[in-house]
């Protein structure tokens, strides 16, 4: 239920902040509550990507892709992702999830999701790579076309190299994970 509960939440309040474009930020503030812990009483690292997923859907309806993708026959569908874990959130703590979109090139869209404490630090990073799936043509939306459909228009800045080393990671992980490599 805390996980609708949270969801439910974020959906009631993203009118209040604003139409979400490429570049901007998804800040949702969140804290640690009992059913997010673990036996070291801190954050659960499945939890982490539930709350990453509340800031990516966030980032989704505010932008208009929910109600694009819909009527087109098309899905979110995420690729992968690497966590790394800086500092613990213990039970009860306060944080805020800060998610974006960083980039994208072709069909491949490079979200990052940090998890930051009232005094700025980070406790975790979330990287992750997704596309959006049109099931009508069973193919990938390349993702220059959907930004033009949201009627932005933002060219994508040139991956960072540790951007390419995620990404080329992934790609590798996928040829495992398909038995090919």
């Amino acid at each position: 239920m805390y996980v609708w509960a949270r969801l439910a939440r974020m959906a009631l309040t993203a009118k209040s902040r604003g139409v979400y474009r490429m570049g901007d930020e998804s800040r949702l503030t969140f804290r640690c509550l009992p059913t997010d812990i673990d036996s070291n009483f801190h954050l659960n690292n499945a939890r982490y990507m539930m709350l990453a997923d509340v800031g990516r859907i966030d980032i989704f309806m505010r932008a208009g892709l929910i109600k694009l993708a819909r009527g087109r026959g098309w899905a979110p569908m995420m690729g992968g992702l690497q966590s790394v874990y800086v500092r613990e959130i213990r039970l009860w703590r306060k944080f805020d999830v800060v998610s974006t979109v960083e980039t994208w090139e072709g069909t491949q869209v490079i979200g990052r999701h940090r998890f930051v404490f009232e005094d700025g630090e980070t406790a975790a990073l979330v990287m992750t790579t997704a596309g959006i799936y049109d099931f009508r043509n069973r193919r990938f939306v390349p993702i220059d076309d959907l930004v033009a459909e949201l009627g932005q228009r933002i060219e994508p800045r040139p991956p960072s190299e540790e951007e390419r080393i995620f990404m080329a990671s992934h790609a590798g992980l996928r040829k495992l994970a398909k038995g090919e490599g």
